[in-house]
């Protein structure tokens, strides 16, 4: 017996050797290969790039791996309970490699012949997670147990686990444990009720087969599973267990919370970001803080939304966007995939033979249907006289009462419509697929617009952009108009027309000859006529209110003064490309093409004092550790501004500031500015005593006399714009059609594709299609921005002078009013009591002038 154990012992001891020979030739076979886990220590887990407005609200995040990265102690002690109680129970009492897991594998091994049981520890996971692949090999598992052993001496056991919660993918693009919840229950992980906790930890074997919204049937069970071993352990009581194990599936998908719509802006933060750091800036984590506030921002949508959509109502209804029943058999055969019709549409036509759908079907079509802005997919459902009843996406029923209809005149063309229905009937049938849009607490028939629209809010102080928005919705169409669409801008070029006249001699009382002009082309055989609009001519006219009512004659007879290319020169002082800037008399009536922010930038020349800003839209960068790496440093409109003085915290040293180029003299900014107030809040006359109106009169329901603007209308109407400001904030919107079509539908925008641009037709001008939205986005925004007074420059004076000659008046009734010059300009003659007779420029070729 003791010759036994003794060889017994020996033997024991021999194995015992030659299994640790064994472990220790194979780690030093391996141990070329095996990575180094001193990275650990300083992981970066690959996070999305956020995108947020300049008060902190998301935007949107960018990054194929949604990732919210958590600490330990950030994580609910149910969580934990749950993973460790089915993914290692023996986490806290094994080295990295738990030899009764191994054991226990192995004995499958032995008895099946399959590797069914891979004993891996969650520190063996980790070292697969961050090192190694999933590959099913005994080489790979090797590597796994030897790279948890230097895991284990390296971190501590809590740091693991911190590292095992948030790397693995869970389903959805959802990476780490608290992205999970936000992504199947939109909520933190501390609000997870016990059964979502059991769910999401039951995703650790198999996210994709046990996921709760592709297969909530395998998710349930597996998360009683989960709830059987946290019994089992001791981690949760029968009473929770059994409220857990009977709570009904909840998850759901929840795309980020996105908290200020901005896709526009966030499309050009994705690029500009891409070009700075490369595509890793997808998973970077960065931090993005744009120059954009959420009030101003949401202002801008909104107003470009509802001015399309009254644009729209104005012209008449142009059908459903398809016909979903009450087709005729013949019809019902001939059905065809197209833009307008899918398959599952047209296997659901089929299905009813052309008859009406149930409404579970018509519940699926719905959720198929594309979201475009605001607007609702609906089917109508029933309708009488004067009311329709229809299914809105998720199956609500609402009824469309007679006053969200009656605008619906049938659309003939752009410049004409049928007569107004008198019932619903002649608008909606049922089967119809429409359009619906709330305005308030109500519901009202919409159409997708046909015209596009961009908006740009611009802080003319510094150039930050604190509002934009590119078109009617970014799923619509990706092009920012904002940016991208060069536009004649009409006459919204008059102002840089009138600065230059203010530096050559002119002032706000010289008098121009408000008359016809025809020129005759040798060339081409014929006479070229510039024409006001409306066709209006007052003969001599002063400047101040030419520019407010803006005579396009007047325009050209200054620009034949000036010259063409001294005209130019001096518009290239506001911002604009010299090969863009038409070098003949056109100019004068907006022929040149410009972006609606290059507009905002040049428009803020005038609402800064004459100086010109920079646009920029990126405030500053923050890494995945939340510090900044990037910070703006724009040029200012602030002489003899320092750094200390702005920022006495210091992320600059004190010295000057960057400051923005003077372009213009701020006594020119200013007498233009005078004008373009005129052009919202009129003038007198010396005809009545009532005045006159300037184009933007729209705009004093604003009740503000701090603000300036111009219309502008091409001459061929097809683009409508107002430029506007006031002393902190620059408003341009643009209104017009596209060059491209987006089929969508009997809503189809625009059919133009290699073709001159559609015309927003003759009945609408830049004061009736474009100054609404531009008021409708002030509303919000003046009241956030500084509206004081416009300073009066030095070497100014006001003078009264008389409103028909422009020299000085001894009046002081309708006939008169006070104006503004530069020094040494003003009139030094006073009008004739008796005759009051203007003196008008005159040329040479031309005449008066």
């Amino acid at each position: 017996m003791l010759r036994f154990l003794k060889y017994l012992v020996i033997t024991l001891f021999v194995l015992g050797a030659l299994g640790v020979g064994a472990i220790m030739g194979l780690y030093f076979y391996v141990k070329p290969e095996l990575p180094s886990v001193d990275t650990l220590r300083d992981v970066r887990l690959q996070t999305p790039m956020q995108v947020y407005t300049k008060d902190g609200q998301l935007i949107s995040q960018f990054g194929e791996q949604r990732r919210i990265p958590v600490t330990y102690d950030e994580l609910p002690q149910a969580m934990i309970d749950a993973v460790l109680a089915t993914e290692d129970s023996r986490f806290y009492d094994h080295f990295g490699v738990d030899p009764i897991g191994v054991m226990r594998a192995f004995r499958v091994l032995v008895m099946t012949g399959e590797m069914r049981e891979g004993a891996s520890t969650i520190t063996m996971q980790v070292a697969r997670n961050f090192f190694l692949t999933r590959e099913r090999a005994w080489m790979r598992k090797i590597k796994e147990a030897f790279i948890a052993l230097h895991i284990e001496r390296l971190l501590s056991k809590e740091e693991i686990l911190a590292l095992y919660m948030n790397k693995p993918g869970l389903g959805h693009r959802a990476y780490g444990v608290a992205a999970a919840a936000q992504v199947y229950y939109g909520r933190d992980l501390d609000q997870l009720t016990l059964a979502e906790i059991a769910t999401i930890a039951g995703l650790f074997q198999a996210p994709s087969i046990l996921n709760p919204i592709s297969n909530p049937a395998a998710s349930v069970q597996r998360r009683r599973i989960v709830l059987r071993r946290m019994l089992d352990m001791g981690f949760i009581d029968q009473d929770a267990y059994e409220a857990a194990f009977h709570a009904p599936v909840t998850a759901s998908y929840h795309v980020a919370e996105i908290e200020v719509s901005a896709p526009y802006l966030a499309e050009m933060v994705r690029q500009e970001m891409v070009d700075r750091y490369g595509v890793e800036v997808y998973d970077s984590g960065m931090k993005v803080y744009t120059t954009i506030t959420a009030e101003k921002q949401m202002a801008a949508e909104q107003a470009l939304r509802e001015n399309l959509h009254d644009y729209d109502e104005r012209h008449g209804y142009r059908g459903p966007v398809r016909r979903l029943w009450g087709l005729t058999p013949d019809a019902v055969r001939g059905l065809q995939t197209s833009a307008l019709m899918d398959e599952a549409t047209i296997e659901n036509i089929r299905e009813f033979n052309g008859g009406r759908w149930d409404d579970a079907a018509i519940r699926a079509h719905l959720a198929r249907q594309p979201r475009f802005g605001r607007l609702i997919s609906a089917v109508v459902l029933e309708v009488g006289e004067k009311e329709a009843e229809v299914m809105l996406r998720g199956g609500q029923r609402i009824t469309l009462p007679w006053e969200a209809m009656d605008w619906a005149r049938q659309f003939l063309d752009h410049d004409r419509q049928g007569r107004a229905p008198r019932t619903a009937g002649e608008i909606l049938e049922a089967g119809h697929q429409v359009w619906i849009r709330r305005v308030g607490e109500e519901y009202r028939l919409a159409q997708l617009p046909g015209p596009a629209s961009a908006v740009v809010g611009l802080n003319p102080q510094d150039g930050a952009i604190e509002s934009i928005v590119g078109g009617y919705s970014f799923n619509v169409s990706q092009y920012n108009r904002a940016i991208q669409a060069k536009r004649q801008v009409g006459s919204t070029i008059k102002p840089f027309i009138y600065a230059a006249a203010m530096e050559h001699g002119f002032t706000l009382a010289s008098l121009v000859n408000d008359a016809p002009i025809t020129q005759w082309n040798p060339g081409s055989g014929s006479a070229w006529r510039p024409r006001n609009s409306p066709e209006v001519y007052d003969g001599p006219i002063r400047l101040r209110e030419a520019l407010a009512r803006s005579k396009n004659v007047v325009s050209v007879r200054l620009l034949r003064s000036m010259g063409v290319d001294t005209t130019a020169d001096y518009i290239r002082r506001f911002g604009f490309k010299d090969d863009e800037i038409p070098r003949n008399e056109s100019l004068s009536l907006g022929s040149a093409s410009f972006t609606p922010l290059e507009m905002a930038r040049a428009f803020a020349v005038f609402a800064n004092g004459g100086y010109l800003v920079d646009p920029y839209f990126i405030a500053r960068i923050e890494d995945a550790d939340g510090e900044e790496v990037y910070r703006a440093n724009p040029k200012l409109v602030c002489p003899d501004c320092r750094q200390e003085e702005l920022n006495p915290d210091g992320w600059w040293e004190d010295e000057p500031l960057p400051q923005a180029p003077r372009v213009i003299s701020e006594q020119a900014a200013f007498l233009v500015t005078e004008a373009l107030k005129s052009a919202i809040w009129g003038g007198g006359s010396w005809q009545h005593q009532t005045g006159w109106n300037g184009t933007g009169w729209r705009a004093q329901s604003l009740r503000n006399r701090n603000i300036a603007g111009k219309t502008g209308t091409t001459n061929d109407v097809r683009d409508a714009w107002f430029a506007g400001y006031s002393r902190g904030h620059v408003g341009v919107i643009w209104v017009g059609f596209d060059n491209l079509e987006f089929p969508l539908g009997r809503t189809t925008l625009n059919a133009n594709l290699g073709r001159q641009r559609q015309p927003i037709t003759a009945s609408e001008a830049g004061g009736t299609t474009a100054l609404p939205g531009w008021i409708r986005y002030m509303e919000t925004a003046l009241p956030l921005v500084d509206s004081s007074p416009f300073e009066l420059p030095s070497q100014m004076m006001s003078v009264r002078i008389d409103q028909r000659s422009g020299k000085l008046s001894r009046r002081t009734d309708h006939t008169s009013q006070f104006e503004y010059f530069i020094e040494g300009s003003a009139p030094t003659e006073f009008a004739d009591d008796g005759q009051r007779s203007p003196r008008v420029f005159e040329d040479a070729d031309n005449g008066l002038f």
